[in-house]
């Protein structure tokens, strides 16, 4: 598919970070359960549609209350689902289109390192010969080839260019972490979620450009705070390769022409899985959908428990 290639930083979008509604369609009598998904919209008998469009929800009483949930809020008919999809589509288009093309004043790597004195001009002439005359590289790889730094340095000079941690791979729970986003996730935006600290913080390490736009759409999605740094490019990529084996949640691809066609085709998934609980989030050039088909006890919910469906538009 066209729209997951892999790139590089893109600023976080402006607005709020939203925490994920994680709504349940038990009864009463399973308060346990509305626990354990942290259920904040309890559907009654004469519960109204969440559409603001629709003025008939109270009158379907044959239509159940409990599923499909959408963002905290039931719909009363495949229409008013759509509608709410659509005005849902529009917001995530409008924030990509509003993020821009960001902030790229970070201190180059090169001036970086000689500002810290860990390299000399001539190593730094040298390095960057070479990698011209390669055509291919970052700068700190021809650094460490030439032994003018180490790896670890290398990986510190991107932290403070980042202005962000370096995160070790101590306690890395690639099985326990693959439910936090779809598996062409990870591949593609280059992620690797590495472990919860207190049931609330997720850490999420990256080889050498931090990706907000994706820890924000994590954030959305699992109401956890995320806390991105940079490991080593050694450690990394096996890591990497191992998270890439875990089992991660059923994920459907689909492609739009348009943000209406999106919004359609993520309508009928919703209609037809009539999840406990669902939410959009855009994630760079696709919409990623979510649908918690049982109640999640714990701060992430199990592979099979949830489904993932991310969309393109116009072969973005």
């Amino acid at each position: 598919m066209p729209f997951l290639n892999r790139r590089g930083p893109v600023p976080e979008p402006p607005g709020e970070r939203y925490p994920v509604l994680m709504e349940t369609a038990l009864d009463a009598q399973n308060a346990t359960a509305r626990k354990g998904l942290g259920a904040r919209f309890r559907p009654g008998m004469l519960e109204v549609c969440a559409n603001p469009g629709c003025g008939s929800g109270w009158l379907h009483l044959w239509r159940s209350r409990s599923a499909p949930i959408f963002e905290g809020g039931w719909s009363c008919s495949a229409e008013c689902t759509a509608a709410r999809m659509l005005a849902a589509v529009s917001r995530e288009l409008d924030g990509r289109v509003s993020a821009g093309e960001g902030h790229r004043h970070r201190i180059p790597l090169g001036l970086l390192m000689l500002r810290q004195g860990w390299i000399t001009q001539d190593q730094l002439r040298m390095a960057l010969k070479a990698q011209r005359a390669a055509g291919t590289g970052r700068l700190g790889y021809w650094l460490v080839r030439q032994r003018a730094v180490s790896e670890p340095t290398v990986t510190r000079a991107l932290s403070l260019q980042w202005s962000c941690p370096v995160l070790s791979l101590e306690k890395h729970d690639a099985v326990g972490l693959a439910a936090v986003m779809p598996r062409l996730f990870v591949e593609a935006f280059g992620a690797l979620p590495l472990r919860l600290a207190a049931g609330r913080l997720m850490y999420l390490g990256f080889e050498a450009n931090l990706d907000p736009v994706l820890a924000l759409a994590i954030e959305r999605m699992t109401g956890l705070r995320v806390e991105s740094g940079l490991v080593q490019e050694s450690l990394f990529r096996p890591a990497h390769a191992r998270m890439l084996e875990a089992r991660f949640p059923s994920v459907e691809l689909v492609e739009a022409v348009s943000g209406a066609a999106a919004a359609h085709a993520l309508a009928r998934a919703v209609e037809r899985a009539r999840p406990i609980a669902s939410r959009l989030a855009g994630v760079h050039n696709c919409l990623w959908l979510r649908m918690w088909m049982r109640p999640q006890h714990g701060p992430l919910p199990e592979s099979g428990s949830v489904l993932d469906l991310v969309c393109s538009i116009g072969g973005q």
